[in-house]
């Protein structure tokens, strides 16, 4: 698509201080809109296509620079619902129509924000063009700092380092975990914009060879990075994908049928491993759900889960929900079952962060108002203790389905001395590519904490991944599998590990003197409308 730039005279910052600086014709940004939301799309899964992020994010900056606030919230939104309406349809497969366009409508206005945040800065940008890539970088990191954690604790789904599972950029998360990712991408896109727009001529060829400089070298370089790699023992773990009898929110009237699945998956492992057909397991890892019966409740499911884990002669990781006295409130769990004696209840995990609406209704009597079908979500509590769980052959870091997306809960299973990770997750409800999203993230959390990690799922997608980032032995979707592989343990901990929240900490902090630094430059030059004319602040 062909840009239209600005007047040769405003090319040079200073020039043509007569006229101000116009923006795109509004079509023109709209369409740039639209494209920047498809680019940002089809750079993630099942998409894959990495290399569209940092496009992404130069056009939508293209989009909305010098336009009036409101246009330029408004163009971001409108990249932000072509972007997650199509990423988060499978949440309409298990929820309805109604949360869906809620979800999505939530997050594409985060993009807003950044699409406002890009308008508000354009005269900084104006002044010193090779700002471009620092800002970009800025607001996209602070734009999903913000949607990490709001409202009810945030969605960290579809953030720019999640899209970057086969580019050198996924080394940078062992350095700052998934905001350096963030940020580097969307620096990769300010310097690409910034190299777009101007006009060419022998006096720009030099800033335009910079340019791409940066843009390669933010998007290449990071591949000469060394990465933390554990290089103690190692150990044999089994995964269990045993599927469910059909896709589909019934799928938990077939309780029994999960468990059963699961169950004879791990006794046919015992059978192979007796006829010296396969590696005798240290450890069974079981997806979340994968008992929906509480067999600390139900003798029935309790003695199922025991016949496995006796036959197989090693702790299995079950996925459980676990009941309360109080009617209604429940746990997600994983706990560890060894042979012989059982649940060990010293070994297990609560997990943490429970998705709103999904696993509980927060300001459940005003979304009755909404919906009849609140009553069905049942009241998930959460845990207080990350999930560190050891097994006698490794220490577990478990996370539980979505919680893979959120950097602290991830981060404090290796700060509290897990050896490997594991994400027990549940995708019956959803679809393949929700399952790849996820994997994407594993990914990720693989490399910023120098771990080798692991993915279950009850229909899949399950395997394998190493520190660095690799993908080995992974499954179909929708499909029984049993897979086996030896996993090495510990490792140093990544400076990621050791930095925590801070490098993310540091970029917002820069975002906000950024916002605020562009005061007196607004203040000079006022606003520009969509027709290219100078208006007051006021209006």
């Amino acid at each position: 698509m062909e840009m239209t730039l600005p007047p040769p005279a405003l090319a040079d910052p200073g020039a043509g201080a007569d006229r101000p600086p116009r923006p795109l014709r509004l079509p023109v940004a709209v369409a740039l809109a639209v494209a920047a939301g498809a680019a940002l799309l089809l750079a993630l899964p099942p998409y894959d296509l990495w290399w569209l992020s940092p496009v992404g994010v130069a056009l939508l900056a293209a989009a909305v620079h010098r336009r009036r606030l409101r246009a330029g919230f408004g163009l971001g939104v409108l990249a932000g619902v072509v972007l997650f309406f199509p990423m988060l349809e499978w949440t309409r497969i298990a929820a309805g129509w109604l949360p869906w366009t809620l979800l999505a409508g939530l997050q594409a206005l985060y993009v807003g924000l950044a699409g406002l945040a890009g308008s508000w800065l354009s005269p900084l940008v104006d002044r010193w063009r090779a700002l471009w890539p620092l800002l970009a970088g800025l607001i996209w990191t602070t734009s999903e700092f913000l949607r990490d954690r709001t409202p009810f604790g945030g969605f960290p789904w579809g953030r720019l380092a999640f899209s970057q599972g086969d580019a050198p950029t996924l080394r940078l998360a062992a350095y700052g975990g998934a905001p350096l990712v963030t940020f580097a991408v969307a620096a990769a896109g300010g310097a690409l914009v910034a190299l777009a727009w101007r006009r060419w001529s022998p006096r720009t060829l030099l800033p335009a060879v910079g340019f791409a400089a940066v843009t390669g070298l933010l998007l290449a370089a990071p591949a000469a990075l060394p990465l933390t790699v554990p290089g103690g023992d190692a150990t044999t773990v089994a995964i269990v994908q045993g599927n469910v009898p059909r896709l589909g929110l019934d799928f938990n009237a077939q309780r029994r049928a999960v468990l059963d699945n699961h169950v004879n998956a791990t006794r046919a492992l015992a059978s192979e491993v007796a006829a010296g057909r396969q590696k005798q397991p240290g450890l069974v890892v079981w997806p979340e759900n994968s008992s929906d019966i509480d067999p600390l409740q139900n003798a029935d499911a309790a003695a199922l889960i025991q016949s496995a884990a006796d036959a197989i002669k090693a702790p299995i990781l079950v996925g459980t929900l676990q009941r309360t006295e109080v009617p209604g409130d429940i746990y997600n769990v994983g706990i560890l079952w060894r042979p012989g004696t059982g649940p060990d209840h010293a070994q297990q995990y609560e997990k943490r962060h429970p998705v709103p609406f999904a696993e509980y209704m927060p300001l459940r009597s005003v979304a009755r108002l909404v919906s009849d079908k609140v009553d069905l979500v049942r009241n998930m509590l959460g845990g207080d203790e990350p999930g560190v769980v050891d097994t006698g052959a490794a220490v577990l870091g478990d996370v539980i389905c979505f919680e893979v997306a959120y950097d602290g809960i991830v981060r404090d299973v290796v700060t509290g001395g897990a050896q490997i990770l594991a994400v027990q997750t549940n995708n019956a409800t959803f679809n393949e590519a929700e399952a790849r999203q996820q994997l994407a993230m594993v990914r990720l959390r693989a490399v910023e904490h120098g771990r080798e990690a692991l993915m279950v799922s009850t229909v899949g997608v399950s395997g394998f991944v190493d520190a660095k980032g690799g993908v080995h032995d992974s499954t179909g979707f929708n499909t029984a599998a049993v897979v086996v592989r030896d996993m090495n343990l510990d490792g140093p901990r990544t400076l990621a590990t050791r930095s925590g929240a801070r490098p993310e900490t540091v970029i917002v902090f820069g975002t906000v003197v950024a916002l605020v630094g562009v005061l007196p430059l607004r203040r000079r030059r006022g606003t520009i409308n969509s027709d290219g004319v100078q208006v007051s602040e006021e209006r």
